[in-house]
């Protein structure tokens, strides 16, 4: 899989159009899914990323919030794209916001009381009225797709009070409560941001059920991405996505992001959702992040301990880097620009879990924008496409069969596939934290010679007549080793 956007892609609209003009290069490659960003009408108009949630039936097609098309481009330009890709055999998975949405049209009179925005099991005031931005017609599209207009009675809590807009409250709406079987953090963290939807009403969970049905029937995709899920009732995404799947008469493709480094709040969720959902590996990105900080003191011999991949490998997605993660954004967690050679070695050339490829890893970015010290900065970021390419090929060829690991040493890691019959030739890839190292490893074939793919080292290796050898990788670095003959 491949999350094509970050957060700082141009707000020119020209995604959509870079989508079809780059999917049968991406095919070649072995990109064989792409996630794309969310393609419908976000509060901030034509630069909106898409999490400031609108109009689900908008993608680009009406004149809201100062623009027709959205940041990524138009209706038409979205369809185009996703016709190409799947021309070429990619899958598409749409972004799911379905937690808060935003930019209210009118202004609604209601009560509420005010809760603590770090502890939402303490309130901060009286029972009072407020004044919410919680009213949505759409001016702009009228009743076309949907009638629904979206009234205070549909969402549970807010956090801004027109009649006291200093305070800083979470308020909890008349006759509302928290959503039960979400995250704990902050003592119940159902509220994210903006009109937080009731979950537990009729009328909500029908529109988006019917908007899952409208989706497919517009777009064709292949499946969904589910934005952060732990601040919804884990029940509803199980709910929805069975009866989006009747809907279409197949399983329906979903990975979520549930963005916490307790693997055991995964499983929750997991099990909550009869493992019908996969979620992003958030444990096994911190270990890189932390890896990457530690240089050779991290003991690479745990970086998969603690993750999903490690404890629930058929439905972890594994990711290096996210627009979340990325430099000056809400969860930045960097992974430094030398350890990601290593982290997509960990993730793309392994049996277990579905990898994730990150656009600005891919392509590299630039960008400014204010960081927590309220200065603005300029950021750099690698583009890390010949060695992620390299890799897909070393994993469409030679990533099959046995694994063997070779976790045995601080800093220098290593393991091989052996192969099949169908797939033969074997591969050894090797990684090292620290010093140069290297690792006398078994891949099954006697006397063959292999080279290191990556270009690092230039020497071939060849085995004995055991099918075993000494394979080497340079200081804070990786090799991918596969047979000579094999590589044109």
């Amino acid at each position: 899989m491949m999350q094509y956007f970050h957060w700082y892609n141009p707000a020119d609209g020209s995604l959509w159009k870079q989508v079809a003009e780059k999917a049968e290069e991406l095919a070649k490659v072995g990109v064989t899914s792409l996630w794309l960003p969310p393609a419908y009408k976000g509060t901030g108009g034509g630069y909106d990323v898409g999490y400031g949630v609108y109009d689900l039936f908008d993608l680009g097609e009406f004149d809201q919030k100062g623009s027709v098309r959205t940041k990524y481009g138009t209706k038409e330009e979205y369809l185009n794209a996703i016709k190409k890709a799947q021309s070429v055999g990619i899958r598409i998975y749409a972004d799911a916001v379905f937690n808060h949405k935003l930019g209210a049209d009118e202004e609604e009179e209601v009560e509420a009381t005010p809760f603590n925005p770090d502890n939402r099991n303490d309130t901060v005031g009286e029972y009072q009225k407020v004044k919410a931005w919680t009213g949505f017609t759409f001016p702009g599209r009228g009743d076309k797709y949907s009638k629904m207009k979206w009234h205070w009675w549909h969402f549970d809590a807010i956090d801004y009070n027109a009649y006291n807009g200093q305070e800083n409250a979470i308020y909890l709406l008349r006759g509302k409560e928290f959503d039960r079987n979400v995250d704990l953090e902050k003592g119940n963290f159902d509220y994210l941001m903006g009109c937080d939807l009731d979950m537990s009403h009729p009328e909500v969970v029908g529109e988006l059920k019917y908007w899952g049905e409208w989706y497919i029937d517009t777009t064709n995709v292949d499946g969904f991405r589910f934005d952060a899920v732990k601040h919804v009732s884990a029940d509803f995404f199980r709910e929805w996505l069975d009866h989006v799947s009747h809907y279409v008469g197949r399983e329906v493709f979903a990975v979520g992001e549930y963005w916490s480094y307790d693997v055991e709040a995964l499983h929750s969720f997991v099990e909550t959702t009869n493992g019908k959902v996969t979620l992003f590996d958030a444990p096994l990105h911190y270990n890189f992040h932390v890896a990457s900080k530690s240089g050779n003191e991290y003991d690479m011999r745990q970086i998969f301990d603690g993750t999903l991949v490690q404890q629930q490998p058929t439905l972890a997605v594994t990711l290096v880097e996210n627009h979340d993660s990325q430099p000056l954004q809400s969860l930045e967690s960097v992974v430094e620009s030398w350890f990601k050679p290593l982290a997509y070695a960990l993730i793309l050339l392994r049996s277990e879990g579905y990898p994730c490829i990150f656009y600005a890893d891919y392509y590299g970015a630039n960008y400014k924008d204010s960081g927590n010290d309220g200065q603005e900065h300029e950021v750099w970021l690698d583009s890390h496409q010949f060695l992620i390419d390299k890799m897909l090929f070393a994993r469409q060829t030679f990533a099959y069969g046995d694994q063997y690991d070779y976790f045995d040493h601080a800093n220098t890691i290593g393991w091989t596939r052996l192969g099949t019959d169908e797939q033969p030739g074997g591969m050894a890839v090797v990684l090292s934290n620290g010093d140069p190292g290297s690792k006398y490893m078994e891949v099954g074939h006697p006397n063959c010679t292999y080279i290191d793919i990556t270009e690092h080292i230039d020497q071939p290796i060849t085995t004995n007549e055991e099918g075993w050898a000494d394979f080497r990788c340079e200081a804070g670095s990786v090799s991918v080793w596969v047979p000579k003959g094999a590589v044109k």
